[in-house]
């Protein structure tokens, strides 16, 4: 780092305030005291760093298994399996951060969206090669996640709050979901629509797609009016 990159660190850590974090989906309490559990017997040598690296090769893992489930259903099994892994990668890198008092806001925060972001790449494209996903429904699920991220990220640089679930559903909940359907493809790849035989993973992408954008919608609208009230065209006396 050099001498302008490092001044530029510093002026901004001295301004910098940590979000406040709202997850309130519907396994968070439980989630919570097991991930707090597990970070206290991890070795010392293990750190978060290491912890973020395990989520982004587990997706990694879970996008190649489902391109080798185009061949082989063993690698379904194997996409669950690098699920989970992604789950204790992902979720634990910051609760072991906090039970250390090894915080690190900026970096945390700047490292954990830039993998999540790489990894629901690898992801999709891993379902979209699968055979049980249309590359199409797969490029439109990962624009809806990337445009919802977005507007997270904006949210969260403007209003100091950092809204991690949505109506009860938040990153655990989904990985749930999707190993679930997972599992299911080994006995119901289809789905039967008013007589109409569809990829079970196209009717449910297309079902999270719509729900990633009504999220996204209710989201913006919501924060749109929040910043307005506080932010008013001066003069508008309207409320």
């Amino acid at each position: 780092m050099n001498a302008a990159t490092a001044k530029s660190a510093n002026r901004g850590k001295a301004a910098f305030a940590d979000a406040t974090r709202v997850l309130t989906s519907v396994l968070a309490p439980l989630e919570k005291r097991v991930l707090v559990a597990m970070a206290r017997r991890i070795p010392a040598r293990i750190n978060s760093d290491h912890l973020t690296g395990l989520a982004l090769v587990a997706m990694l893992g879970a996008g190649a298994s489902y391109w080798l489930a185009s061949v082989t259903r063993i690698g379904l099994f194997l996409a669950v399996v690098c699920l989970a892994l992604n789950w204790l990668g992902d979720s634990l890198d910051g609760t072991l951060a906090r039970v250390r008092n090894h915080q690190r806001p900026r970096y945390g925060f700047y490292v954990d969206h830039v993998v999540d972001a790489l990894g629901a790449l690898l992801l999709f494209a891993g379902l979209g090669l699968s055979g049980y996903m249309s590359p199409a429904v797969a490029g439109v699920l990962l624009i809806a996640y990337l445009m919802l991220t977005v507007e997270v990220m904006l949210a969260t640089h403007t209003l100091g709050t950092f809204t991690i679930s949505y109506f009860k559903m938040g990153p655990t909940e989904l990985r749930i979901l999707l190993a679930i359907g997972t599992l299911v493809l080994l006995v119901h790849p289809t789905a039967v629509i008013v007589g109409h035989t569809f990829k079970l993973f196209d009717v449910g992408g297309l079902c999270g797609a719509t729900g990633l954008f009504i999220t996204l919608i209710v989201s913006a609208v919501r924060n749109t009016r929040t910043l307005y009230l506080a932010e008013p065209i001066p003069g508008d006396r309207r409320p």
